[in-house]
């Protein structure tokens, strides 16, 4: 059996009581840590806080060779842990996709994701929300305009757009990179976004929210990652309210 398990925000007490018990009844333990990953703990804590060994698993592993996973799997319990939830991501989806289709039974723990976190901590309102967006990082002279054409079709249908930063092996992108790279894709554009609104480590217990200008929140220190960002449309006065208060807005 295959069983994905979110493990929540931040660190290693966000998993639920259920992924706990799943956890500890599953054979192999795998890990992946290239759609998002916990900032708060290592692969080193979780091990110790499941007195078991965590197996790591790259894209590659996931999405071009998981016949080794799979195979597990069909004759063992096996648990593919996630920060966040984990089907949020299409390739969790796929993967689940491909285990049913050999007749693995397959099974789903939630977690808190920051898709619906970033409500509470921002207090922009879910129904709100249009399409969201992946920002990378910028390859040799490849640097992408669409996340910037989806900020702009949500800013005309008045709705916010949650924009989701690039995590590498080595690096994440923060709030103020992600801005510098809107900023000069926009002024190509002839754009103005008037607002933004700045997270780091939603789910620990010292998250920075930082919402007004591209000047204003681009000169704050977010500190360690992970950094997602948000553009919002139009604010509703509850909204305003909320940012004033709890962002500095």
């Amino acid at each position: 059996m295959l069983t994905f398990v979110g493990l929540g925000l931040y660190d290693k007490t966000d998993i639920s009581e259920k992924g706990r018990i799943c956890i500890a009844r599953a054979d192999t333990i795998y890990l992946e840590r290239y759609t998002s990953r916990l900032t708060g703990s290592s692969v080193e804590d979780l091990e110790k806080h499941y007195n078991k060994p965590v197996r790591l698993l790259t894209r590659e592993d996931v999405e071009q060779r998981p016949d080794e996973l799979l195979q597990r799997a069909s004759v063992a319990n096996v648990a593919f842990l996630t920060a966040g939830d984990p089907m949020v991501s299409t390739t969790h989806i796929d993967l689940r996709i491909r285990a049913a289709e050999r007749g693995i039974r397959t099974a789903v723990i939630h977690g808190a994701s920051i898709s619906s976190a970033v409500c509470g901590i921002s207090g922009l309102q879910n129904y709100r929300f249009g399409k969201s967006c992946s920002l990378p990082f910028p390859q040799k002279n490849w640097l992408p305009e669409t996340p910037v054409d989806v900020i702009l079709e949500n800013l005309a249908l008045r709705l916010h757009t949650l924009v989701y930063l690039d995590i590498q092996d080595e690096r994440c992108m923060t709030v103020n990179e992600a801005i510098d790279r809107i900023e000069n894709i926009a002024a190509q554009k002839s754009i103005t976004i008037p607002l933004y609104v700045g997270i780091a480590r939603a789910g620990s217990d010292h998250p920075v929210v930082v919402a007004g200008s591209a000047e204003r929140v681009r000169a704050t220190d977010f500190g360690p990652p992970l950094h997602i960002l948000v553009v919002p449309a139009e604010l509703h006065d509850m909204e305003k309210k909320y940012l004033e208060m709890f962002a500095g807005l």
